[in-house]
């Protein structure tokens, strides 16, 4: 096989979705550490059924708005790291393919080298040793195959694949909390679970059933919810005009470069033409943005801005009452939060929107970019709470209408202390700043029990044994969990001067047994003030925060 169509794109992508969909609990599994929140493969899962949904979704038959579709709805859909990371690198299909209406090998090679360039410009502190290296070293081999041959996707695909097993073995060796846990990088063997799964359609090598069918034969009533959500309309101006005198110094791969600005910006893009003279059609929220962009290339002619919410009210005013319009408040908060007991500590201290998530749950970029809307605020503040939702957060921050602080928490105590810096005196630069400054003096440690056996911070860990762990390391073990809390405390207590010390019971934990241990730790440590709360979080223990 030398090229496929659009039809069959679609047919790789469910293709990838399913392989990945069938070896989630595998990937998820390679978590590096030892405790049972291994989220990697249902978040990447996740993300390219939304992709796939879209893709599904697209009235045009033309490949590149296809892919386009696939790619937006990797972004709307992306959850966690990992997920994000991935919706960058299906973003580089979409220069592959803008001017092309079947895809080859070289156009597949094309792609994956667009998408390694993007990804690790998302990341601010790319490392070797992930998905990043994964995808990078894969691009490479597809470069060098199609290079100055024409080559068949079969045996193409064989190659690719073969270097990409290949640097993932070595991944342990090039981060070394890899070779400590064991273990192969989660996000680097999820990617390679797409690859398979485009790999199976074009052979027509029957994929292994299981979890995938059932969940891609609901994909039909997921794309059907989604469709109604995209009845109410998210960019409100349709934004049309040509660009004409090209700059001396622009190329077509600035063209290509415009296209990708423009959907960031909003949807339905459209970018034709070449030096001489290019066609820009977007539905967007920031017009001003998009002529920013066009004059950036030369001179632009042939503006046209409609209002396509006011074109909706009249098309609809005699169906539906018109809405009272609320005028935007100054300061909106929302927290990302797991557990009825944190969600209400975060509802007491006025945070406007919880998000449902956290570990094996992360909200996806849509899900945040919904809540920054409802929110309805000038300047909204995000307490992410978990490492693996920061970047996706900052993704729906780029999309937002209104000005959005991601404060970087790292876990639930950080986003409490974020929360009560708060200030609504001040200004929105200087409640970032104070709440930044919160979070640095807290200090976090967390109870739960291995998953499996692991050796890592000098302790060797066996599947079952409940541990405590902070900033990463783990600090105790032991068979009690009594014992591995106050062990905990005591590691986190050890480190700097102290005053509260806050803890935070689980789903799995009595109110008796939680005060209990709470009057054991006061007695311990009568200069500290302890309090002890319901946060209801599953899979862990005790949270603690010392501050």
């Amino acid at each position: 096989m030398i090229e496929i169509d659009s039809n069959f794109f679609v047919e790789i992508a469910k293709g990838g979705y399913r392989y990945l969909s069938f070896e989630r609990k595998l990937v998820d599994s390679l978590n590096v550490f030892p405790v049972p929140d291994g989220d990697t493969g249902t978040n990447m899962s996740l993300t390219m059924l939304s992709a796939v949904n879209e893709a599904e979704k697209c009235e045009s038959a033309a490949l590149s708005d296809i892919v386009a579709s696939f790619s937006r709805g990797a972004l709307r859909g992306a959850r966690g790291n990992s997920g994000v990371i991935l919706s960058q690198i299906f973003k580089g299909f979409v220069a592959a393919v803008s001017d092309k209406e079947t895809l080859n090998a070289k156009t597949f090679a094309e792609a994956l080298q667009a998408g390694t360039e993007i990804a690790y410009s998302a990341v601010t502190k790319p490392k070797e040793g992930t998905i990043l290296t994964v995808v990078r070293v894969m691009a490479e081999t597809a470069y060098a195959l199609t290079k100055r041959k024409t080559v068949e996707l079969e045996p193409f695909f064989e190659a690719v694949l073969a270097s990409g097993e290949e640097v993932l073995a070595k991944t342990p060796e090039m981060l070394p909390v890899l070779k400590k846990a064991n273990v192969v990088d989660a996000g680097g063997k999820g990617l390679l679970s797409i690859i398979k799964g485009f790999q199976c359609v074009i052979l027509g090598k029957e994929i292994p059933s299981g979890e995938a069918d059932v969940e891609l034969a609901g994909s039909e009533k997921a794309a059907a919810d989604d469709a109604d959500e995209s009845d109410s309309l998210k960019f409100a101006y349709c934004t049309e005009l040509l660009v004409t005198r090209l700059l001396n110094n622009v190329t077509v791969a600035d063209i290509d470069k415009l296209r990708d600005k423009l959907l960031e910006l909003g949807d339905c893009v459209l970018v034709i033409g070449d030096l001489n003279l290019v066609k820009v059609h977007v539905h967007t929220n920031n017009p001003d943005k998009v002529l920013k962009a066009a004059l950036s290339m030369g001179e632009i002619d042939g503006i046209k801005i409609e209002n396509m919410l006011e074109q909706h009210r009249k098309l609809h005013k005699d169906e539906e009452p018109e809405e009272e319009q609320h005028e935007k408040k100054e300061y909106g908060l929302i927290g990302i939060s797991v557990g009825e007991g944190f969600s209400k500590i975060f509802a007491d201290f006025s945070v406007d929107k919880i998000v449902e998530g956290g570990q094996t749950m992360n909200p996806s970029v849509k899900e945040i970019l919904n809540a920054i809307n409802e929110v309805n605020a000038k300047n909204v503040y995000i307490f992410p709470n978990n490492p693996n939702i920061i970047l996706a957060a900052n993704q729906a921050k780029e999309l937002a209408d209104c000005n959005v602080f991601v404060i970087p928490t790292m876990n639930i105590p950080q986003g409490i202390a974020a929360v009560l810096a708060f200030l609504p005196s001040e200004s929105p630069e200087e409640n970032q700043n104070l709440m930044l400054q919160a979070i640095k003096r807290v200090k976090c440690g967390q109870v739960t029990h291995a998953v499996r056996n692991a050796r890592m911070s000098g302790f060797s860990v066996k599947e079952g044994d409940i541990i405590g762990f902070s900033d990463k390391n783990i600090v105790a073990k032991g068979d009690s969990v009594d014992k591995v809390m106050m062990d905990t405390l005591a590691a986190l207590v050890s480190s700097g001067s102290n005053d509260v010390v806050s803890i935070y019971y689980g789903a799995d934990v009595k109110n008796e047994q939680a005060e209990a241990l709470a009057a054991t730790a006061a007695e311990a440590y009568p200069d500290l003030e302890v309090m002890f709360y319901y946060g209801g979080q599953p899979h862990y223990y005790y949270i603690l925060a010392v501050e």
